[in-house]
């Protein structure tokens, strides 16, 4: 297999993904400006409404690991553009939801489009880029998906007022047409002819599903005995489900991944990184309207230097990780980031806007020098028959970490402490965990593994 695609023919390809990661992030965020209005026209109460968003996260956490399975069997490029193709349809059908039923009905068929594409989108970037460039290569992904978000509200508010709101879902549909369009230049990857676990892949979603699904059912105010039994099951589910995969070559979990301990740590501080920028960036509304008094219009103005400071320091970061350890990076990246969290937590109360946006700035280029280079490190180090898993185990472990997050702050915010200093204090704890993690990783016997455990991996990796 060729080592990267030839130019000009990269730049078509990067396109594809590139507007297809935009479309995922987008729709996935471009609905909650909506909500509000959204509930007047169907009828509901705001509570029930926040269902469309909650759905479509849910579902994605549940799908991205069955489908990166599915992916590997039928040809990643092919996953790919259905997935574009069922979520464009979807989309199409939220100008007929009356109804908030119909709407949920929709929403899960976009979740669904979303999770097949997400599922290979990194490792079609592994493919399309050489190995010498691949941290560069999800470092440009990085930029689109922190834009993507950063632009999604504001995206989602200019649509609202000049046309009605099914036409917010519809801002992303320009993304997928132009992905499929572009998709022509993806590499086509054989598929393979191996099995398909269906009972693996039901276990896996299940387990998500009700995990997930039963926290935040209790966090919402349902009944903890009912929340509890749902985690339960989900749990003992999720127990059965990892010792069936033990036992298969290929699992939909890739235990045989997480097996690595540079692979393990690289999850684990990853997860932790996510759940640590959720958990902040959810909390911090609600404190600088609460004790600064800020306007919304004010709070967003205070939260974009963290994405506009991303996409700035996410492509060096890419850059570097392709010729410095994620190691020393991600040390680095997690102690610019944990000082920032700490300085947000003791804000004077005369705290002016400037005082908050250099302590946001930093912030963002912490996680912004942290991410990019971790992700390199799970995509890059496993074999290239695995890549689609290590990819969709890099999306899912940063929809588990920002579900988490979430949750974290809803149970502050329930107990009187979350609009405070207590969240950001929290999130400093888990950049400590991070870091640790991520420094772990350059002890010679985790970063060179012995032979037998990396049979087909690419050498030399950072």
């Amino acid at each position: 297999m060729s080592d990267g695609l030839p130019m000009p023919r990269r730049l078509l390809a990067i396109g594809a993904v590139s507007c297809g990661s935009a479309l995922i992030m987008i729709d996935g965020s471009v609905a909650n400006v909506a909500l509000p209005t959204i509930a007047r026209d169907l009828h509901v109460d705001s509570a029930s409404i926040v269902s469309i968003v909650t759905i479509y996260q849910l579902i994605l956490v549940m799908l991205l690991l069955p489908f990166a399975a599915l992916g590997e069997r039928l040809g990643l490029k092919r996953m790919y553009q259905i997935g574009q193709m069922v979520f464009t349809v979807a989309t199409i059908l939220c100008f007929f939801a009356k109804s908030l039923p119909f709407l949920l009905i929709v929403r899960a068929a976009q979740a669904i489009g979303a999770a097949a594409a997400l599922s290979v989108s990194s490792a079609l970037i592994r493919s399309v880029y050489p190995k010498a460039q691949l941290g560069r290569g999800l470092a440009v992904n990085t930029v689109v998906v922190t834009s993507a978000n950063a632009l999604a509200p504001t995206l989602g508010g200019l649509v609202l007022a000049v046309a009605p709101w099914p036409w917010v879902f519809a801002s992303a549909v320009p993304f997928a047409i132009g992905s499929l369009l572009l998709g022509r230049a993806l590499p086509r990857a054989e598929p393979r002819e191996t099995p398909f676990d269906v009972l693996g892949a039901v276990m896996c979603a299940a387990m998500f599903g009700l995990v997930i699904g039963g926290a935040e059912t209790g966090i919402h105010g349902d009944s903890p005995v009912v929340s509890g039994a749902i985690v339960a099951v989900g749990v003992a589910i999720g127990v059965f489900f990892v010792r069936r995969e033990r036992k298969e070559a290929n699992p939909i979990l890739p235990i045989d991944l997480l097996a690595r301990p540079v692979l393990a740590l690289s999850v684990l501080s990853s997860y932790t990184a996510f759940v640590a920028s959720m958990m902040l960036l959810i909390s911090f509304p609600f404190r600088m309207q609460q004790e600064f008094h800020m306007t919304p219009a004010e709070v967003g103005a205070v939260l974009a230097p963290w994405p506009l400071t991303n996409i700035f320091v996410a492509p060096m970061a890419g850059y570097l990780s392709d010729r410095v350890p994620a190691g020393v990076l991600g040390g680095i990246g997690m102690t610019i980031a944990v000082t920032a969290l700490c300085l947000l937590a003791f804000l004077p109360p005369d705290a002016t806007y400037i005082d908050i946006v250099w302590r946001m700035m930093l912030c963002g280029a912490g996680f912004g020098l942290f991410l990019p280079p971790n992700a390199r490190l799970i995509v890059g180090s496993a074999p290239s028959h695995r890549a689609a898993a290590a990819g969709s185990l890099v999306s899912t472990v940063r929809q588990v970490g920002q579900t988490t997050g979430a949750t974290l702050v809803a149970m502050l915010l329930a107990f009187g402490v979350g609009a405070g200093r207590m969240p950001p204090l929290v999130a400093a704890g888990l950049g400590v965990i991070a870091g640790l993690c991520s420094v772990a990783r350059l002890r010679p016997s985790i970063r060179n593994p012995k032979p037998l455990e990396t049979a087909d991996v690419e050498a030399h990796q950072p």
